[in-house]
């Protein structure tokens, strides 16, 4: 089945983005095994295609540095604690991939060498071609920059051809879904609506980033069983965010 549907792939290597918060199944905080291991179902249905997979998760469900930075924590300490969130994520997402058989590689941009790899690029580049799955971790190692933005950087430094950014919604919507009836869903939209609309698929650096690069953003529903693979095939509901 593999072999008939790699044909139908339209991008061989691609950075998969879901936030923190996709991690938390219905509790409010940490990790929920149950719904790592069903994120980690639906990667291992791609990797089976043949695609090379890159992720970036946030740390959103553990701790969200602009939430500690409101609450009056000094910023730069605050976002320092959310790229060490987002490694913890990053672990336990490599236990649910390793526990289904792939190789996975966690890589961080703050150096901790007995947890996971130092973030150095061609190294990265050689664990993809393996076909193992990198998780790239602790955002771009610098304060005041999203795990959005750092998704954006790797999927440029690793030569992915999309970020396929999963959310709970099947795309991008003029307004939220869950609170307007008439919320209009878009199939494709460019980077300069995106900014000027304030539409929420990322941030606006992550998303001049792309732009600059003409990277392409696909934005699905993780809750939609089987829904990554069936982008990948070509099926499904999503939007494109391109030129």
């Amino acid at each position: 089945m593999s072999a008939e549907a790699e044909p139908t792939v339209k991008y061989k290597r691609v950075l998969l983005k879901i936030s923190g918060e996709a991690l938390m199944g219905d509790q409010g905080y940490g990790l929920h095994p149950p719904t790592v291991a069903r994120i980690a179902r639906e990667v291992k249905a791609v990797h089976s295609l043949g695609v090379e997979i890159c992720m970036v998760i946030g740390g959103g469900n553990i701790f969200r540095g602009l939430a500690g930075s409101a609450q009056g924590m000094e910023r730069t300490t605050a976002d320092y604690m959310g790229m060490l969130a987002t490694v913890m994520n990053a672990l336990g997402m490599q236990a649910q991939l390793e526990a289904l058989g792939l190789h996975t590689r966690v890589i961080s941009a703050i150096p901790m060498d007995q947890v996971c790899e130092p973030y150095i690029r061609r190294r990265a580049v050689r664990h993809l071609e393996k076909k193992r799955i990198c998780i790239f971790a602790a955002g771009t190692g610098n304060p005041y920059f999203t795990t959005d933005t750092a998704a954006t950087l790797r999927a440029n430094e690793m030569n992915c051809e999309a970020i396929f950014k999963g959310t709970k919604v099947d795309g991008v919507y003029d307004k939220d879904p869950k609170k307007h009836a008439d919320a209009k869903r878009y199939d494709s939209v460019s980077y300069d609506e995106c900014l000027q609309k304030n539409l929420g698929v990322m941030d606006a650096s992550a998303i001049a980033l792309a732009r600059d690069n003409d990277l392409p953003i696909i934005v699905f529903s993780l809750d939609e069983p089987g829904g990554f693979r069936g982008i990948l095939a070509g099926q499904g509901t999503y939007t494109t965010v391109r030129r």
